[in-house]
């Protein structure tokens, strides 16, 4: 055992040193590399003093596989802040369209121009800011082999966004030694752990120019655990007033939260409440709904759980301050010259850009996520769960019951933080792992609180609690 450790931090200090010796000089190749994604300005984006860089990071040479990137360097001081990687659900789902354009990017579509606005809380106010569309066929990302579409699943995710990272910190080794982190929400409640254990895993036995410094994940209403997920969804629903008695009864009675071949009596009680979820917004309880009709069907980035997700309805729109805001992203992101601008496209996709792209070959993964967890947390890796308590489908419910099967000992419970003078929600701190609520959230907690999700993200990457008092 010691002699591992010691193996281990040995390793860890020489690839931090080795990446700064690399980014005091880049060579003529990383510099053309890095100026060939250099983005100079988008059609209608705001004045900015930060870098921003986006394109394709090469992930299997022979099959012609390629995922696509953009990467936003922090508003101060980009040498010393960490770096943080973004990803969005589905499965199938672009962290661009949504991370970027909708939540906490520093450029946001909006209604009726062709220019962005900028996002004054946006994440690279703390952190260097990466985007990645994973995996192949979500957005730009593309193959040149058809028959990788059919191997699409979690494992597979994960091996590719590995591949990216180490490919992409060889394309701009100066932020090879800086700590990175990453971040998402939905599935990604597989994604980032299930990357986070593989570049943890790899790490112990790379050679120093592919090892990643990696310290810590946080995941929002999140997909981890199916049966607590499946069980809190209906629990919230009761609990807020969405279905009746009746029906709750019915679904406690009839299905055993695992939809696994439910019975006929099961999966008529389900319609029954995805039926309410037709009319109301299940992303955010208390938001609008889109009533464009001239609005095309927006794919939601939703978890796919055998009973429930599959029969959710499709055509419900982004929640947020405007619940028709994803159909500005995929007007603006469709355009010949946003396209050129963010060097995307390249290959000539034969079909639009859309937010999600489900593929019905989907492999998935293992029900639960919690082992995962239970093993980074072990390990020494900083974990923080957030949760929006607006959201019906991951809701904060589905994210109590999964934390509390981790069995881990709770250091100090319930307990409020604060934004500024208002209660932003309220945190349990568990031995090795910190969980948040945000009041008032919605699925995509920066579009609804950004405010607070900035301070949130900032809170995480110092390592710092939040406010239990107002200030």
């Amino acid at each position: 055992m010691y002699s591992c450790v010691h193996f281990f931090v040995v390793l860890t200090f020489a690839g931090v040193a080795f990446s700064r010796q690399q980014a005091s000089e880049l060579s003529y190749e990383v510099k053309a590399e890095q100026e060939a994604d250099r983005i100079i300005e988008l059609p209608g984006q705001p004045q900015v003093s930060f870098k921003q860089y986006s394109g394709y990071v090469t992930v299997n040479e022979s099959h012609g596989r390629a995922l696509f990137y953009w990467f936003f360097e922090a508003t101060h001081f980009p040498e010393k802040k960490p770096v943080l990687l973004w990803l969005n659900g589905g499965p199938g789902c672009s962290s661009i369209g949504y991370g970027e354009a909708e939540e906490l990017g520093p450029f946001l579509s909006q209604k009726g121009k062709p220019e962005l606005k900028f996002n004054n809380h946006a994440w690279n106010k703390a952190t260097n800011l990466l985007f990645l569309e994973a995996p192949v066929g979500v957005g730009f990302s593309y193959t040149n082999t058809s028959s990788d579409l059919n191997e699409l699943g979690d494992t597979f995710t994960a091996n590719d966004s590995y591949t990216f990272l180490v490919n992409w910190f060889k394309r701009f080794p100066q932020f090879k030694s800086h700590e990175f982190y990453i971040s998402g929400e939905s599935y990604a409640g597989h994604y980032v752990p299930q990357l986070s254990e593989v570049i943890f895993d790899k790490n112990m036995y790379v050679p120093k120019n592919e090892y990643i410094n990696f310290k810590g994940f946080m995941i929002g209403n999140a997909l981890m655990d199916s049966e607590s997920d499946q069980k809190g969804m209906i629990d919230y629903a009761w609990d807020h007033a969405v279905i009746s008695d009746h029906l709750y009864e019915e679904i406690k009675l009839e299905c055993n939260f695992t939809f696994k071949n439910p019975s006929d009596a099961c999966q008529t009680a389900l319609t029954k409440y995805l039926d309410v979820y037709k009319i109301i917004d299940m992303y955010s309880l208390y938001a609008p709904t889109c009533s464009d009709t001239h609005a095309t069907s927006i794919n939601k980035q939703f978890p796919a759980i055998q009973g429930i997700a599959h029969r959710l309805s499709s055509n419900q729109n982004s929640a947020g301050y405007d619940p028709c805001l994803s159909e500005y992203t995929e007007v603006y992101l469709n355009r010949a010259d946003v396209q050129k601008a963010l060097h995307a496209n390249v290959t000539k996709i034969a079909y639009p850009w859309t937010h999600c792209r489900h593929s019905e070959f989907w492999k998935g993964g293992p029900d639960s996520m919690l082992p995962v967890i239970r093993k980074l947390v072990n390990g020494g890796v900083r974990a923080w769960v957030f949760s929006g308590d607006t959201d019906a489908r991951i809701p904060v419910t589905s994210t109590r019951l999964s934390l509390k099967k981790l069995g881990l000992q709770i250091t100090r419970d319930w307990t409020p933080w604060y934004s500024s003078h208002e209660v932003g929600g309220w945190t349990v701190e568990y031995e090795g792992l910190m969980f948040v609520t945000v009041r008032g959230a919605g699925h995509q907690v920066a579009t609804f609180k950004p405010k607070q999700a900035l301070q949130l993200v900032h809170h995480f990457l110092t390592n710092n609690k939040l406010p239990t008092a107002p200030f």
